[in-house]
C-alpha cells in the first residue's frame, strides 16, 4: 500500500509541475505560446453575420468602384508617378478587407512572423 501512495504522489506532483508553464503564461484569449503567428481571433456569431450580410457586400462594391476609379485616374496618377499608391488605396486595400480577412475578424490578413 505504501508503494501505491508514493506512486500516486509522484504522479500528482509531476502532473502539477508540468502544468505550471501553462498556468504561468496567463489567461490570454487564445495565444498561449506568445508567438504572433498563432494569434487567432474568435469573433462571436453576431459579428460574423453582420460581416457576411453588411460589410462584405459593401467591401466588394468598394473594390469594384475603386477599380473603375483607378482605371479612370490612371493617366493622372501615371503622370504624377504614384500609380502604386493609387492602386493600393483604391483596389488592393478594399479587396484585402473583403477577401482575406476572416469572417467577423477586425484585422485582415494572416499573422506571419517577421522576416529577418
Amino acid at each position: 500500500m505504501n508503494l501505491f501512495r508514493s506512486t500516486a504522489v509522484v504522479l500528482a506532483l509531476t502532473t502539477g509541475f508540468l502544468a505550471l508553464p501553462v498556468m504561468a503564461n496567463g489567461s490570454g484569449p487564445s495565444n498561449q505560446s506568445g508567438d504572433p503567428a498563432y494569434d487567432v481571433q474568435a469573433p462571436p456569431a453576431w459579428a460574423m453575420m453582420g460581416d457576411l450580410i453588411v460589410a462584405r457586400p459593401l467591401l466588394i462594391a468598394a473594390t469594384i468602384i475603386g477599380a473603375g476609379a483607378f482605371v479612370i485616374s490612371l493617366p493622372f496618377t501615371a503622370a504624377g508617378g504614384n500609380v502604386g499608391e493609387a492602386g493600393k488605396a483604391l483596389v488592393v486595400d478594399p479587396g484585402r478587407e473583403a477577401f482575406v480577412r476572416c469572417l467577423g475578424c477586425t484585422e485582415s490578413g494572416y499573422k506571419r512572423p517577421e522576416q529577418q
